[in-house]
């Protein structure tokens, strides 16, 4: 069982950066794809990113074509946390930003089914 929580949402205005964090129990979470989702209200939960397993010997990371080159996944095994760098935040990116794992490969990163594990949402608001 691995329990998800997000934190680092908030206000921001257009342009602007924020890092969400995600820290997750247990002692495995090396052996997880980790991911980023995000949620706006009325509207299907769609990808951001993911980062494959650090219990690999090569770390891969993908992100949704909307988000490539603002954005940046990445986690710290030793302290059991992902986190989301978000620069150049557009007004569109505001949403419910939530963690995920899953113990599926790599390749299945993008599909939301897979996911064993989710957070519980942190809000990101981004001001025009």
């Amino acid at each position: 069982q691995v329990q998800l929580v997000e934190s680092g949402g908030g206000l921001v205005q257009a342009g602007g950066s924020l890092r969400l964090s995600c820290v997750a129990s247990g002692r495995t979470f090396s052996t997880y794809t980790m991911a980023w989702f995000r949620q706006v209200q009325g509207k299907e939960r769609e990808f951001v990113a993911a980062v494959s397993r650090s219990s690999s010997n090569t770390v891969y990371a993908d992100y949704a074509d909307s988000v490539k080159g603002r954005f940046t996944i990445s986690r710290d095994s030793a302290k059991n946390t992902l986190y989301l760098q978000m620069n150049s935040l557009k007004p569109e990116d505001t949403a419910v930003y939530y963690c995920a794992a899953t113990s599926t490969p790599f390749v299945s990163a993008r599909v939301r089914p897979k996911y064993d594990y989710w957070g519980q949402g942190t809000q990101v608001t981004v001001s025009s």
